[in-house]
């Protein structure tokens, strides 16, 4: 069934809007998946922070070209279907890449990060990447390391000197007693 020219502009709208919001894009094929299976998956790509749309083929190659974002063949083919990832980009992938796994009707044909188009493979890479709290706390132990590290030295002239006098203070105290 044809769709007007407004409803046209209406999805070619929402792709620009959710492109301008996303860190990432992953393009899936969902030959097969029955609504129930969709709608778990979509239930999972909001708890990792996105949004999963089925999407226009034709309207969606227009949309994004327009937003900047290159179009590698294939990609617009067949029924359609897309991940976009507003928070972390390792978290949709992970989630995408699982339940592909569990179901053979969703195929990842490849998706974009920061615009740049991307492979299947890359996303399977990406989404072996920690999840982005994890990430920020390794990054953050990195950088506390080195300040760690200096407090730590600068003490230890002062905790030898008090070691000192107490080790004196001992001898003191054991002289006396004795």
């Amino acid at each position: 069934m044809a769709i007007s020219k407004e409803r046209k502009r209406e999805l070619k709208s929402d792709y620009q809007d959710w492109l301008s919001r996303s860190r990432a894009v992953i393009v899936t094929e969902y030959i097969g998946l029955s609504m129930n299976d969709m709608d778990k998956l979509r239930s999972r790509v909001r708890e990792s922070g996105g949004e999963f749309h089925v999407i226009k083929n034709t309207l969606a190659e227009r949309a994004f070209e327009e937003a900047g974002y290159p179009v590698p063949a294939g990609y617009f083919e067949g029924s359609t279907a897309a991940g976009f990832a507003f928070e972390d980009a390792p978290g949709l992938a992970k989630t995408m890449i699982e339940f592909a796994k569990t179901l053979e009707f969703l195929k990842i044909k490849g998706g974009y990060l920061d615009s740049q188009p991307v492979s299947a493979k890359q996303i399977q890479a990406l989404a072996e990447l920690p999840p982005l709290p994890v990430v920020r706390a390794h990054l953050l132990g990195t950088l506390l390391a080195p300040a760690s590290k200096l407090v730590r030295t600068l003490a230890e002239p002062g905790r030898q000197l008090a070691a000192v006098v107490k080790a004196y203070a001992d001898k003191e105290a054991s002289a006396a007693a004795g």
